[in-house]
């Protein structure tokens, strides 16, 4: 039994997207869109979480060795506006430019939107584009893994940041239902 269940699960990863072929035309986009729906998802927790959050506690760090939670808020926006820039074949910024430039929460809040802002634009770059060659971190990818690795990276950090607001008596947007 222990086998069928993961057998099952690959069946149905591999199975629908297959069967969904013969009955709708695939975007030429999808994959793009694919990513992009994990990341707005993801940069909206950020972004909800960045509001709810007091201003008192945008110096709360859980440990002295972690970002403070301003500190985390600027590095997403920072992290975002750098990683895009390169999805995009931009120049990008530093990556703790916001972080250690940026201070308060409006000022914050106000750089995480217009980084995604700029990210948006990456995101609706077409598949095709995507496929690209760029290099970060020092490491050859293409734009398409750059705009995955943001992602992934708002997602790592809206982890955190549900451990900031659980310990400060707070519900994330992510547990509250409905969203």
């Amino acid at each position: 039994m222990l086998r069928v269940v993961p057998a099952a699960i690959l069946l149905s990863v591999v199975v629908t997207p297959l069967a969904a072929q013969g009955t709708a035309p695939m975007s030429e986009n999808a994959s793009v869109a694919a990513v992009r729906t994990f990341w707005d998802m993801m940069t909206g927790y950020v972004t909800q979480s960045a509001q709810d959050m007091p201003e008192d506690k945008y110096g709360y760090r859980p440990t002295p060795e972690v970002r403070s939670f301003g500190e985390l808020i600027g590095h997403v926006a920072g992290a975002q506006n750098m990683i895009c820039a390169v999805a995009m074949g931009e120049q990008p910024k530093a990556e703790d430019d916001i972080e250690k430039s940026v201070k308060g929460k409006a000022k914050l809040i106000e750089a995480l939107k217009a980084s995604t802002a700029y990210c948006a634009r990456a995101y609706e770059q077409a598949d095709a584009a995507t496929r690209a060659g760029v290099e970060l971190f020092g490491q050859k990818m293409t734009r398409f893994h750059a705009l995955t690795l943001n992602a992934v990276h708002n997602g790592e950090h809206y982890g955190n940041i549900v451990t900031y607001l659980r310990i400060n008596g707070m519900v994330p947007p992510s547990s509250r239902g409905g969203m």
